[in-house]
């Protein structure tokens, strides 16, 4: 019997704030370039001071693929926690507004909602600084046992092993889709995130259906310097490997079987933000609707080329009538 959901959720329920920046912008406020920094709430108010004029959008890794799930005509549940403030109540207005089916009840009080302050810098990079407030208190509680057990696929970001409590909260999640018949989807997130987890990321990727890195995260994971060594040290884990890598495209890996996908052009690249998490919702709905792995690759690519033509996260685009007219649904 078929279930009522493609894919559930798991991940950092966050508002993301972004900025249009200089470089100089960077070294002045001592942020590094390119990748996600973790901030506490005294820094997040300094940062968001500091941007002046800046667009606050739903976000979070996890839940971007959701919505470019949702843009796609996927059904999707997302799990994630936020606090009863403003920002809160945006992020969770945001979500039912894509028709993606969001669960779990806001919190009374504790930390704020989460927030990411993106710079990006004229080359189209993204740096983030993000304060995880109300993300941080996801718990096992949190977990219901009927989202996990009514998709096809569990998705879940690795950025919730920043959080003790978020990261049980995932592996509760995982035991319940192994009994439940739902396929495992993991993404790395970050590969600053190896130096804190790689021994435990190494030991949960033999438990996954489908594994999501891009590049450089993928070298760090199996410390090589070679794209080429990250195939091979894939090879023994039987998953299927979704590997990004920019402008050179994807590849898709199974087993012996490889599929290499070049990037979908676009007139210029504004922002990289949401990259990675866009591919995985192309690639998640085309395994979802049992397409080829070569297919979910490109279907991938479609979407993160859309994402990247402008600021923000999150497909400005309906994604399904892209994906109609490129003929890959």
């Amino acid at each position: 019997m078929a279930k009522p959901y493609h894919v559930t959720a798991l991940g950092s329920a966050i508002v993301d704030v972004i900025a249009a920046v200089e470089d100089s912008f960077l070294l002045t406020h001592n942020i590094a370039k390119g990748v996600m920094t973790l901030i506490d709430e005294y820094r997040a108010h300094q940062l968001y001071t500091a941007f002046g004029s800046a667009r606050e959008v739903a976000g979070g890794s996890a839940a971007n693929t959701m919505a470019g799930l949702a843009s796609l005509g996927a059904r999707g549940i997302f799990a994630g926690k936020v606090k009863e403030d403003r920002l809160g109540a945006a992020f969770s207005a945001s979500m039912k507004d894509l028709g993606v089916h969001y669960t779990t009840p806001a919190a009374a009080d504790g930390p704020q909602t989460a927030c990411c302050l993106i710079a990006v810098t004229p080359d189209g990079q993204r740096s983030m600084s993000t304060y995880l407030g109300a993300a941080r208190e996801f718990t096992v509680d949190d977990v219901q046992e009927s989202d996990i057990a009514a998709a096809d696929i569990l998705y879940i970001e690795g950025y919730l092993w920043d959080a003790p409590s978020a990261k049980a909260a995932s592996l509760k999640a995982m035991e319940i889709a192994r009994r439940s018949e739902t396929r495992i989807a993991f993404t790395l997130s970050d590969p600053f995130l190896m130096g804190r987890y790689r021994d435990e990321f190494l030991e949960l990727l033999p438990t996954l259906d489908i594994f999501f890195a891009n590049e450089d995260e993928a070298k760090a994971l199996f410390e090589v310097d070679e794209f080429d060594d990250v195939l091979q040290a894939l090879r023994p884990f039987g998953n299927i490997a979704a590997l990004t890598r920019s402008a050179k495209g994807c590849v898709i890996a199974y087993g012996s079987e490889v599929h290499v996908i070049d990037a979908v052009p676009v007139a210029k690249v504004v922002d990289t933000t949401g990259a990675g998490d866009l591919f995985a919702a192309g690639f998640l709905h085309g395994l979802a609707h049992g397409q080829a792995y070569a297919d979910c690759g490109r279907l991938g690519a479609l979407a993160a080329a859309e994402v990247i033509s402008h600021y923000g996260a999150r497909p400005e685009t309906s994604l399904k009538d892209l994906a109609v007219r490129a003929e890959l649904i």
